[in-house]
């Protein structure tokens, strides 16, 4: 088994490690230690909560030297906010022991402010793609002496729509730096980007993005509609000591806040909510709640909840069943961490077989389907997305085959004949428009005559 005494680190890396309890390095890490150690462009793909961010950190640390110039050396580009307070967390960890000066900047946040933070001079600049291309353009920030650049979770800034504004960095950093690139998955859009801008990178892979991690049990319910999956989960988290810290996962922000406020109704003191609409402070402050354990449930988005960090995710819940099956994976991998065992629930309507097949295809497994428990009640109200669509709003019941050939018969006044340029001449002609705007007793000349 590998150890970390093998990756010939500095001694304050190790006084770090060894704060943090950590002996052994993670497949990801092991393996991208030495390619991202040699200087060369890297791609890594792994799962989520696999160490992504030792696994570039701790080469680049090694090898950054004590510094007192005031410009960045290395820049770590991430999707969310939230990835930046959680990435800015694990380098300060790792460089306790180092004179390391480490930043996060993202947008919702004073950008005086952050301007400030820069000017007095920092080692290491993580941050989002919108808010660093704002602070480049303002001339604040000097890019000269980026000479790493890393770009985390790079599939979901890809389908955030980060793709120009990656473009627009690349074009301003220096063109010789060393470009690391970590992604749970190895999609269409990312095989581009590295193409375009990569020079003939080192890939190392770890797992495939179907594998389903061995310590998490995955179970699925069957249910109609969207009151008997609120029903079920009410009866399910009536559990706590079971459900002792549940990441309850949506398709949306409506949805989530629908879904927040039928929680609420039953475990107020104990529920928190995120999706993008939330302001900052409180999508931070839910995200701690839920990590310190103040609140055992959290309901977040995808794009939220992605490439969080929460220890002891007892369940994962997927309310909805995602659309992409590699979603799915990146859910369920919230549990199950740190050779823990976990365990991800799905509810699955009649709608969403297909999804359900997808998932199944991509694992190369079946989900075990569970009865819903006698307790819980089938509701047979349903929310609007989930109600027969109607074609004709006034005419509700109009079938189907009743419709025939797009023709009527038009009506009297559609049935004038278009006069083309001679209408104005005829119409003068009718109403004997005066000949100049002057000569306004023309017409009542004319009438006399």
């Amino acid at each position: 088994m590998a150890h970390f005494k093998d990756l010939n680190l500095s001694t304050p890396l190790y006084n770090a490690l060894d704060d943090l309890g950590f002996a052994t390095p993670t497949p990801i890490q092991e393996q991208a230690f030495n390619v991202v150690n040699s200087g060369k462009d890297v791609v890594g793909i792994a799962q989520t909560g696999t160490g992504k961010t030792f696994a570039y950190m701790l080469p680049i640390l090694k090898n950054l030297p004590y510094s007192t110039q005031e410009l960045p050396r290395i820049l770590v580009l991430v999707p969310t906010r939230e990835l930046v307070v959680q990435v800015v967390e694990e380098i300060e960890k790792l460089s306790k022991y180092l004179n390391t000066r480490v930043l996060g900047v993202y947008g919702g946040a004073n950008i005086n402010t952050q301007k400030q933070a820069i000017a007095e001079g920092l080692d290491v600049l993580v941050a989002t793609p919108g808010r660093f291309y704002d602070l480049a353009l303002s001339r604040v920030l000097q890019l000269k002496s980026i000479q790493k650049l890393v770009i985390d979770e790079v599939d979901v800034m890809l389908d955030l729509g980060f793709r120009h504004q990656l473009i627009n960095i690349f074009d301003i950093l220096p063109e010789r730096r060393q470009n690391i690139m970590f992604s749970a998955t190895m999609t269409h859009d990312v095989d581009v980007l590295i193409n375009d801008f990569f020079k003939s990178p080192e890939r190392v892979s770890i797992a495939v993005s179907g594998t389903p991690l061995e310590n998490i049990k995955q179970l699925r319910y069957n249910v109609p509609n969207f009151y008997t999956k609120v029903n079920l989960l009410v009866h399910l988290l009536q559990d706590e000591e079971r459900f002792n810290k549940t990441l309850i996962f949506v398709g949306n922000k409506k949805m989530a806040d629908r879904l927040f406020d039928k929680l609420d109704e039953h475990f107020h003191d104990e529920l928190c909510v995120i999706h993008s609409n939330k302001t900052q402070n409180y999508r931070l402050r839910s995200i701690e709640q839920f990590r310190t354990g103040a609140n055992r449930i959290l309901v977040a988005t995808d794009v939220m909840a992605r490439g969080l960090d929460i220890d002891n995710v007892s369940h994962v819940i997927n309310f909805d069943t995602p659309d992409y099956p590699e979603n799915y994976m990146h859910r369920i991998g919230r549990t199950g961490r740190a050779e823990r065992e976990g365990e991800a629930l799905v509810f699955s309507t009649e709608s969403e077989t297909e999804a359900i097949d997808n998932i199944e295809r991509l694992m190369n497994m079946p989900i075990p389907v569970l009865d819903l428990p006698e307790d819980v009640a089938i509701s047979d109200q349903l929310i609007e997305e989930e109600r027969p669509q109607i074609k004709e709003r006034n005419n509700p019941d109009k079938k189907p085959e009743d419709v025939g050939p797009a023709f009527h018969e038009k009506s009297e006044k559609n049935k004038k004949e278009n006069l083309g340029g001679s209408y104005k001449f005829k119409i003068a002609e009718k109403y004997k428009k005066p000949l100049t705007r002057g000569d306004k007793n023309y017409n009542k000349r004319n009438k006399k005559k």
